[in-house]
């Protein structure tokens, strides 16, 4: 059996499932009280929700590999701190200086809070195991798979991307300056895509490499 059947086989038992979407409904519910900005906390949970809400209605003919489930249980969860603080104002840094009494801007000489970079680039990269299993089994060709999955989280990355500025500019003030979270960087939209094209070209590297140790070494054809 090749990696890419392998990774597409449903989860035996609902517990698991289960068990993350209790765990995340009990993260959610923590993380609803008292919001840095609720409005805001309002709008970055539309999706969520919506996203959310397709996974459990579909889950009795549509369901994923326990790692797919986990990826998307870590995802959801940063999601709801981003949304909880705001994206621009979650204090990593702070929870880092108060266990080892240093500062990751102090490291590498940061000005802007990095924290909507890191959950972009894991949107590429802890995504990719949920396309891989809608998609892999319905697409021939491992190079076809690679292309059109990174061309869906792409199309996505820059869906987002729009729908923050619209948001904006319908909302404007400073929910609209909070909820699209530029910082001051004009060129936010477009690093933020770059980034989930590079957690996306991570996960196919790994996968690839994956597969490849699963399949087995090849016969030699030449006379022995």
């Amino acid at each position: 059996m090749n990696r890419a059947v392998s990774l597409t086989e449903p989860v035996s038992s609902a517990r698991y499932p289960a068990l993350l979407l209790g765990l995340y409904v009990i993260a959610w519910i923590g993380l609803a009280i008292a919001p840095l900005y609720r409005h805001d906390w309002m709008l970055e949970n539309v999706l969520p929700l919506i996203a959310v809400a397709l996974l459990v209605s579909t889950y009795r003919w549509r369901r994923f590999s326990n790692f797919t489930y986990t990826m998307l249980f870590l995802f959801m969860l940063l999601h709801a701190v981003g949304a909880h603080y705001t994206y621009a104002k979650v204090p990593y840094d702070e929870w880092l200086h108060a266990v080892s009494g240093q500062r990751l801007g102090d490291w590498f000489g940061w000005r802007r809070n990095h924290f909507d970079r890191l959950v972009h680039f894991l949107y590429g990269a802890m995504l990719f195991p949920l396309c891989w299993e809608l998609f892999c089994r319905h697409i021939n060709g491992r190079a076809w798979q690679y292309l059109l999955i990174g061309a869906f989280l792409m199309s996505h990355a820059g869906i987002y991307e729009a729908i923050e500025w619209l948001a904006a500019e319908f909302f404007g003030g400073d929910l609209g300056v909070a909820y699209l979270g530029t910082q001051g960087d004009q060129w936010d939209a477009q690093k933020d895509m770059a980034l989930a094209l590079l957690g996306t070209l991570l996960a196919m590297l790994i996968t690839a490499l994956a597969g490849h140790r699963d399949q087995p070494p090849r016969r030699s054809t030449r006379p022995s």
